[in-house]
């Protein structure tokens, strides 16, 4: 029987979805003292993720093994993540430092393989050096965004979220099971994934060899890149490349997010009653933010895109900082291109002073 609202359109959703919506975002910025909102809307954001374990502290990771080449050190570690090991990789300038740190969030892509290595060469990985080589070639105009920004003087840090490299799956049908797993021991991929990042923000600082921390990624990347900011005090400036909309946008028929699977990874239950993304993102007001978007990026309605970035103008103003807000929309689709790179490593270097 058709035309009623009990059944499932075919973009799979329930045709009562509309009343299941919340009411507008009970955790929305309504105005008043900026600070105020911002400690009762991070601790609501806090309570979606999965509870620390007790007495768990982050901490700066030991070095298992260097490689230096052409004026670079590659560093294999292991971080302590809150429940488990995390694999990652570290690229710095030979020398002692000082070093302004970047912490480099890899993009999903349904490529579970390679994780940090998207980002950072594996010079003493082969097979996975490859694979890094021919997804910067799809994505990131042909080169590892990690060593343009050692080459500028950062040292980096970028690790494999669970599911992605050392610590890959069972494929793309797969996510969904992980998810489901995940909720059934009363936590999410998502929660996992933000608390894991916040973990290498936090080990990333405790480096004697580090001043400051910035965070920066692309797609689901950039996803995490300003939620991580909104989290923790500790990421002092943010570059986010294409992923930012309001959540109206992103549940359009036809949407990406709609098809699950890979959703998993960004989607907190029990967010959507809470906060509209620019105001997720709003909570590292009124600390330095680049949001990049494309024109013609088909994961992102350029109306929901819009009103999404005159939302984080409204939030920055009401923080009392909006000149810490860059905002940029480029010609081209879902890429993180040479010339986007380019402008975001020198808006870092600024951001992060001298």
């Amino acid at each position: 029987m058709s035309g009623g609202r009990w059944g499932i359109d075919g973009h799979n959703r329930p045709e009562f979805l509309d009343r299941l919506r919340a009411q507008g975002f009970s955790q929305a910025y309504a105005g008043g003292p900026f600070e105020a909102w911002r400690a009762g809307a991070r601790a609501a954001f806090e309570g979606l993720l999965p509870r620390l374990p007790a007495g768990w502290a982050a901490r700066a990771p030991a070095v298992i093994c260097a490689v230096e080449r052409d004026g670079l050190v590659l560093e294999r570690l292991v971080l302590e993540g809150p429940w488990c090991p995390v694999p990652a990789l570290v690229l710095r300038p030979a020398g002692p430092g000082p070093f302004p740190a970047v912490l480099l969030l890899h993009d999903h892509g349904s490529r579970f393989d390679i994780g940090k290595e998207k980002l950072v060469p594996a010079w003493d990985d082969a097979a996975r050096l490859a694979s890094g080589v021919e997804w910067a070639g799809r994505f990131y105009g042909g080169r590892f965004v990690g060593e343009a920004l050692a080459r500028k003087g950062f040292l980096v840090l970028c690790a494999d979220a669970l599911g992605w490299g050392e610590r890959e799956g069972n494929g793309y049908e797969a996510q969904q099971a992980l998810a489901c797993t995940l909720m059934l021991a009363g936590a999410s991929l998502a929660g996992v994934i933000a608390r894991e990042d916040v973990a290498a923000a936090q080990a990333l600082a405790a480096r004697d060899d580090v001043r400051g921390v910035a965070a920066l990624g692309f797609s689901l990347g950039g996803f995490r890149a300003w939620q991580v900011a909104a989290l923790c005090e500790t990421v002092a400036a943010t570059v986010a490349v294409n992923w930012m909309a309001t959540l109206e946008g992103v549940t359009r028929a036809g949407n990406n997010q709609l098809r699950g699977q890979s959703a998993f990874s960004m989607t907190h239950p029990g967010a959507a009653a809470l906060f509209d993304y620019p105001d997720m993102a709003g909570l590292a007001a009124p600390r330095p933010l680049f949001v990049q978007a494309g024109a013609q990026d088909a994961l992102f309605p350029p109306d929901s895109v819009e009103t999404a970035l005159a939302r984080l103008r409204h939030l920055w103003r009401a923080a009392g900082a909006p000149a810490a807000l860059a905002t940029a929309i480029r010609p081209g689709g879902h890429q993180f291109g040479v010339e986007a790179q380019e402008e975001s490593l020198a808006w870092l270097a600024a951001a992060m002073g001298p």
